[in-house]
């Protein structure tokens, strides 16, 4: 069994963040939550921690099975930490994804032709024809 165990090696360590700094850099910018409140990257956690990480448009939830330094492999991850992630973040998480470039990030300029285009085709008229019920709106229970 560990002692004790830095957040940003921990979180390093089961692949959370691709590196130690970029998970250090999480810390210093307030991502990174133990119950309700922020920690720095030095901060030790203990087996049971919630750690709550805010990757925008979502907030993951992790729990602490096991402490690690070390990085291991992707398949032994689930051995150290179980994701307890609500569902309606994915759900938040896919509609971003449906959402697409409808809207776009600050400073990313104009939409190209071929956005305009693609952009009419999801949202023209036509877009109901690729279903296959049919709307009825005369019907009242």
């Amino acid at each position: 069994m560990m002692g004790d165990v830095r957040i940003d090696k921990w979180m390093w360590a089961t692949r959370i963040f691709k590196t130690r700094t970029v998970a250090s850099e999480a810390c210093k910018k307030g991502r990174v939550m133990i119950g309700q409140s922020t920690v720095k990257s030095s901060r030790t956690i203990k087996v049971g921690d919630i750690i709550l990480v805010r990757k925008p448009p979502i907030t993951y939830s992790f729990k602490v099975l096991q402490l690690i330094e070390k990085r291991m492999g992707a398949k032994l991850v689930p051995d150290f930490m179980q994701n307890v992630t609500t569902p309606d973040q994915y759900a938040l998480l896919e509609a971003n994804k449906l959402s697409g470039f409808i809207d776009r990030a600050k400073g990313t300029g104009r939409p190209t032709k071929k956005d305009r285009r693609v952009l009419e085709d999801f949202a023209g008229p036509d877009a109901l024809d690729d279903f296959d019920f049919e709307l009825d709106f005369d019907t009242v229970d």
